[in-house]
């Protein structure tokens, strides 16, 4: 039976997958000098802006109106302070599983009165299959240079003793998986115009995910012939 000793290695895996969504940031504004019309000028451009979005049915994967705020700008005199306006804003997050709708979508909820439009931001689900993917090949990278490195020694590949996320053997942590989501796009300032606008043209910007691992194995020392 041949001795046995230890092979500690780090597989490591990289991949691009074509994106799975796109974001989009939508905010509305109002000023106004009465505060009560800010109020309702911000509601009925929210409204628009909202009832736009979901009139592109299951094309629209997830809406989630986001922070809004009213405030007042103040003109400040020597020791006295004026409000010369109210400032109101209004915000939307919404993720798009249809990119075949993004530019039209896009390009029309920025025709609005004081619209900014940001985005898309290219990403995949955090449920994505291509991160397992990933984190097999990474796997599979670990085994791989295991096998290398026993043949190397004169030996075979024994058991899998260990593995685990990359930091965890060594006691400096880091994530399993990773991905750059990628921005496309610039933001755009929406102003009322007659007929309809332009769809923007967007091409999805393929998604990098990166995995590494560590793993240890038995590396079974061949006993040399008699």
């Amino acid at each position: 039976m041949g001795q046995q000793g230890v092979i500690s290695v780090r597989g490591e895996a990289r991949m691009e997958a074509d994106p799975e969504i796109a974001v989009v940031s939508i905010s509305v504004q109002a000023r106004d000098r009465d505060r009560r019309a800010v109020l309702d000028r911000l509601a009925s451009r929210n409204a628009q802006v909202l009832e736009l979005i979901k009139g592109y049915g299951e094309a629209v994967e997830k809406l989630e109106s986001g922070a809004a705020s009213v405030r007042p700008d103040i003109k400040y005199k020597e020791r006295s302070e004026r409000v010369t306006a109210y400032l109101a804003q209004a915000s939307a997050r919404v993720v798009i599983r249809d990119f075949t709708v993004l530019g039209e979508l896009m390009a029309r909820a920025a025709d609005g009165d004081l619209v900014t439009v940001q985005g898309p931001w290219w990403a995949l689900r955090p449920d994505s299959p291509v991160y397992r993917q990933a984190q097999t090949a990474a796997a599979q990278d670990a085994t791989r240079r295991a096998g290398a490195y026993a043949q190397a020694f004169g030996g075979r590949l024994g058991l899998l003793i260990e593995a685990a996320d990359v930091g965890l053997l060594t006691g400096h942590a880091g994530e399993t998986a990773s991905f750059h989501p990628m921005p496309a796009g610039a933001p755009a300032a929406g102003s009322a115009g007659a007929g309809a606008p332009p769809a923007l043209d967007f091409e999805p910007v393929k998604q990098t995910v990166s995995a590494r691992v560590e793993a240890r194995f038995a590396m079974v020392q061949e006993e040399p012939p008699r």
